[in-house]
């Protein structure tokens, strides 16, 4: 799994490593039982603090996607395991739509996270 971050960007660093990993079990890139990359290594090799790293596997953890196993390191939990095509389903006919009218991403972004109650305060 390669991880792309931009230093630059709005998004916190531990938030975009989250969301990479988020969406590698989504699409199936990662199964139950893959060991994600040292919180170190992963450090090193992006030039980040290993605290970004770490909070980012926190996150991941308390939601149930990976778990963190003492020696072990960071594992992708059996959760990565569900079937996520309605997901993708969803999402196909929301960018469908989101073409046929012409939206701009963040109108589209604005009103997802509108009807899941997360808009950004």
């Amino acid at each position: 799994m390669l991880f792309r971050i931009d230093p630059t960007a709005d998004e916190p660093l531990f938030q975009q490593l989250a969301r990479q990993v988020r969406a590698a079990v989504i699409r199936g890139e990662v199964s139950p039982g893959d060991r994600l990359p040292a919180a170190r290594e992963l450090a090193g090799s992006l030039e980040i603090n290993l605290h970004t790293v770490l909070h980012a596997y926190q996150d991941l953890r308390d939601e149930g996607l990976i778990e963190l196993r003492r020696g072990r390191g960071a594992l992708v939990a059996d959760r990565g395991a569900q079937d996520f095509t309605p997901l993708h389903e969803a999402l196909d006919a929301l960018v469908a739509a989101v073409g046929d009218l012409g939206l701009a991403t963040d109108t589209t972004l604005g009103l997802v996270r509108e009807a899941l109650g997360t808009e950004k305060r």
